[in-house]
């Protein structure tokens, strides 16, 4: 690697991976697709292709989804963020900086 080259973690699997945790979101803390599609103020067609995984949402979409889950259920907004982005963090060494060429 040469200097200031850094090791990403591979997100793969990550693709559709939202729609999977929101389905199972939703149907744990009983949250309707529309009552989500209300407090994010979408259509409730984009959350169906979400909670179906035809469709991913973007990361600002994603944002708003937290806050309408949090608005909806504190909880159920826990639960989604540590399902979706918790394992990121517990893959131990995978995907670290290498801070030991960082001259900054």
């Amino acid at each position: 690697m040469g200097k200031g080259d850094r090791t990403i973690p591979k997100l793969q699997g990550c693709m559709r991976k939202a729609g999977r945790v929101l389905r199972d979101v939703l149907n744990t803390y009983g949250i309707s697709q529309n009552k989500l599609a209300i407090a994010m103020g979408v259509r409730s067609s984009v959350v169906y292709r979400w909670f179906n995984e035809l469709i991913d949402p973007t990361v600002n979409t994603l944002v708003k989804m937290v806050v309408a889950l949090k608005l909806l259920d504190i909880d159920a907004a826990r639960e989604f963020v540590r399902r979706y982005l918790g394992e990121i963090l517990e893959d131990e060494g995978e995907g670290e900086v290498d801070r030991s060429t960082n001259t900054e």
